[in-house]
């Protein structure tokens, strides 16, 4: 991924059964053969896929590409398609998109996928992961890790390829779970449209001068770290402290992904252990100086889209759980019957005090999971806010009661949204916010 032209990325959108669009012009269904505008649905057929609408049936094999007749004048919507899925803030809405469209049937279910220029993808995303009305600094420090972390995808993919070798996400005993979430699902395309990689919701997501402007000024720039582009994450709020790669997904370890203190150089905070439970449960209850512990509403409004501001408690929270309610939650979440759960054990931490194994008792089961996630998908309906949590279990009126503490919002590896924020907001250029949370990286300009 070291040459001197623009590479394309292939988006996976929306799947279904049936997915219904509408063509904003003319695109070619084959080269230089049909043409098609206006409202149609796909569908998978027993022998191909099918495009319909009121008047017509076509027939094609497993997979169709639409390209516009005039790149740029010409774009398309996919109907009622589903964003943030399995969060709090879950909805459908429709989305319009420059570029082309490829249809692929898989098993009965259709994928809609978006093919375009990368740094076009690019201008979406910003728009897209965070407020448009962002610091510019701030709009280009996120420009170059979302680019970097594309085409370190991108590279991967080609390794993994060219190896043979079977990308592993989990690791399963009679006693133990340990799962990440990370690349296994995408087989028909680069990356997917949701936050299990980065939002896109193509030009649906207002742009601004601004976002083109951090796009373009950063043009064909990467994070490395000697030959190799970073994989560079990033999540809402780190809590104070960022966390390691290989506590969140494959046990692989990069120099540039290590614990960050997220604070100034002459903020004094104590730079703890946090992988020491009683550090960890100190850390948690309190609330150190750092970039993300904010409740500056104007910076929050530049980073956040009005559905992640539906969340306030960004650096530090608590969720309570009755005893049955906490019980079943996990049964339905996880699928595992542990009973009547009578305790959460954290067995190991990470640098920020995210929990990577945690033990769930209950009178009929015990067993570990982890890694990070899977741990915040047993917990919550959807996601809970962060592993970086305490579990206190008391009594109210013959009751048990599980108050979870926690701090941060995601896993915490790499860039912090919301400590970005506040460092664009108060001066620092966007080599400095991507050197403060990147360690030992550089920026080059592969294109």
């Amino acid at each position: 991924m070291t040459g001197k032209i623009e590479p394309e990325i292939s988006v996976g959108i929306v799947t279904g059964s049936g997915l219904t669009f509408t063509l904003n012009g003319d695109f070619h269904a084959v080269d230089g053969g049909k043409m098609l505008s206006g409202r149609y649905t796909a569908v998978a057929g027993t022998d191909g896929l099918l495009l319909q609408n009121e008047t017509d049936t076509i027939r094609f094999k497993d997979e169709i590409t639409l390209t516009p007749s005039v790149y740029g004048s010409c774009s398309f919507t996919l109907h009622a398609v589903t964003i943030g899925v399995d969060f709090h803030w879950q909805r459908n809405e429709d989305q319009t998109f420059m570029g082309n469209l490829r249809f692929v049937n898989h098993g009965g279910q259709v994928t809609a996928v978006n093919i375009l220029p990368v740094e076009e993808y690019l201008v979406s995303v910003i728009s897209s992961e965070m407020s448009a009305t962002s610091s510019p600094e701030l709009l280009k420090a996120h420009a170059v890790i979302s680019r970097s972390w594309l085409l370190a995808q991108m590279d991967k993919t080609l390794q993994l390829s060219d190896t043979g070798e079977k990308y592993r996400t989990s690791f399963v005993t009679d006693s133990e779970i340990t799962r990440w979430y990370d690349r296994e699902d995408h087989r028909d395309f680069d990356v997917c449209a949701d936050d299990h990689c980065q939002r896109y919701q193509g030009i649906t997501r207002a742009s601004t001068e601004a976002v083109r402007d951090a796009v373009l000024n950063t043009g064909g720039e990467v994070l490395m770290y000697r030959d190799f582009i970073c994989d560079a994450r990033y999540s809402k709020c780190c809590g104070g402290a960022t966390e390691l790669f290989e506590n969140s997904w494959e046990p692989v370890n990069h120099p540039y992904l290590t614990k960050v203190i997220d604070a100034g150089g002459a903020t004094r905070i104590t730079d703890s252990d946090l992988t020491d439970e009683s550090n960890a449960a100190e850390w948690i209850n309190g609330s150190p100086e750092a970039f993300c512990n904010t409740s500056d509403r104007h910076v929050l409004s530049q980073v956040l889209n009005n559905y992640d501001q539906e969340t306030n408690d960004f650096f530090r929270w608590k969720v309570t759980y009755r005893q049955n309610e906490l019980s079943e939650l996990v049964r339905e979440k996880t699928g595992i019957d542990f009973g009547i759960i009578t305790s959460l054990e954290p067995l190991s931490r990470g640098t920020s005090g995210r929990i990577t194994r945690l033990r769930i008792t209950g009178d009929r089961k015990s067993m570990v999971i982890g890694k990070e996630l899977e741990i915040r998908k047993a917990l919550s309906k959807s996601h809970l806010y962060s592993s970086a949590f305490i579990a206190e279990r008391t009594e109210e009126n013959g009751e048990t009661i599980f108050v979870l503490k926690g701090a941060g919002w995601g896993h915490g590896v790499g860039l912090c949204q919301i400590g970005a924020a506040v460092m664009g907001a108060t001066g620092y250029t966007y080599r400095q916010i991507l050197f403060h949370y990147f360690a030992g990286s550089e920026i080059k300009k592969l294109y």
